[in-house]
């Protein structure tokens, strides 16, 4: 019976091709690792007791360069949630080998009196490994991102301050944190509102001619694409509330919700509540907007949200966008050119292979595709290339 349960969930996570588009391009096939990650360690409590560590909501997740996969979870951050008699959070952030191994952990789990985290973002959304193998965390419940060396042992720089937003005071005054929220101000050079997610270039910066800006979508208060230098300065920012072009959505959250820069130079902007990526250069000039449109027959949606994260095919012309969709529980795989919807994976459901809230989404240089689920989907899936 195992056996058949574990083919039925192998086939249900196959990529199904989507016939609307007109695109040559052949859509890849993916299924779901089962086995990925391995069950994660026990902590025996005082009294002998094994208690399984739990993750809670997978805020954020990230792959660096030795293709491991770095997650940030929730657990720790939401103590008045029981979590089972048997039960403990596990670290706020867990690296996993290729495997599915649990090679590293770290994170202060502290939670102050009053509410909100000592040391980590509150809220724990987005991360990314630069090119010198740092990692990068943002909060979207707090006002900073935050670069972190590799083993965790060193904050490097902090944008922004904790609990102290770029809003009014007048916010959020029952809160931990009062300015933080939307509406926010969307103007500070030295504060954020709730950022969502960020990228750091390694190529030289259109202005400054430095490497290493820091281009943050703020992103749950804000509604901006922020760029700060490598030491944390202010260099520019674009955006505002609305639907036009160059605008991120006015209300739902997430706006804008993640940030990434193609091999092409430019940045691409997930505008999550009104369904599209928008393409900018690196100095705000909005070059092309890419509807995320599903097929007329997903007519169920839980939301909207349909562009939520994505990444990029890893050959050089990155041809092919993986999207996750919060409104349907599914991975869109998109021909980058066109923007046509060309096939999918997942379906909503807690099997093997499906989805609750995909949120974010990575590849790695063997095109396996790591998918983070938050909400109550409190995990990370990995799907593999059928060959």
């Amino acid at each position: 019976m195992g056996s058949i349960l574990l083919i039925l969930a192998l086939a249900l996570a196959v990529i199904q091709p989507v016939s609307q588009a007109q695109d040559d391009q052949t859509a890849p096939r993916y299924t779901v690792d089962p086995f990925w990650p391995k069950p994660l360690p026990t902590t025996t409590d005082s009294s002998g007791v094994a208690r399984q560590w739990i993750t809670g909501s997978v805020g954020a997740s990230c792959l660096d360069s030795r293709g491991h996969v770095i997650t940030f979870n929730r657990a720790y951050e939401t103590e008045e949630n029981p979590l089972g008699p048997l039960s403990v959070p596990a670290p706020p952030v867990i690296e996993y080998d290729a495997e599915g191994n649990v090679v590293h952990t770290w994170g202060d789990a502290t939670l102050l009196p009053g509410g909100g985290t000592r040391t980590l973002p509150n809220g724990l959304h987005g991360c990314f490994v630069d090119y010198m193998d740092n990692i990068w965390v943002g909060g979207y419940r707090d006002g900073v991102v935050q670069k972190w060396t590799h083993d965790g042992q060193t904050m490097l720089l902090q944008i922004g301050e904790k609990g102290v937003c770029d809003g009014p005071a007048t916010l959020s005054p029952d809160t931990p944190y009062p300015t933080c929220g939307s509406p926010g101000n969307n103007s500070s050079k030295t504060l954020l509102n709730n950022p969502a997610d960020m990228f750091v270039d390694p190529e030289p910066d259109p202005v400054t001619g430095e490497r290493g800006s820091v281009y943050i979508a703020d992103g749950y208060g804000n509604h901006r694409v922020v760029v700060f230098d490598s030491q944390g300065q202010y260099l520019r920012q674009w955006g505002s509330a609305g639907s036009g072009p160059g605008q991120f959505v006015a209300t739902g959250g997430g706006h804008p919700h993640c940030v990434i820069i193609g091999n092409d130079g430019l940045v691409y902007v997930c505008d999550r509540g009104n369904n599209r990526i928008q393409v900018f250069d690196k100095v705000g000039n909005l070059e092309r907007i890419i509807p995320i449109e599903p097929p007329a027959y997903m007519k169920q949606r839980i939301s909207g949200s349909a562009a939520n994260d994505f990444a990029f095919s890893r050959d050089a012309g990155q041809t092919l966008m993986f999207d996750t969709d919060l409104g349907s529980y599914v991975v869109w795989i998109l021909a980058r050119d066109s923007g046509n919807i060309i096939g999918r994976f997942g379906r909503p459901g807690r099997m093997a292979g499906d989805f609750v809230l995909p949120h974010s989404i990575d590849i790695d240089a063997n095109e396996n595709i790591y998918v983070a689920e938050t909400g109550t989907g409190n995990r990370v899936q990995k799907f593999v290339p059928a060959r």
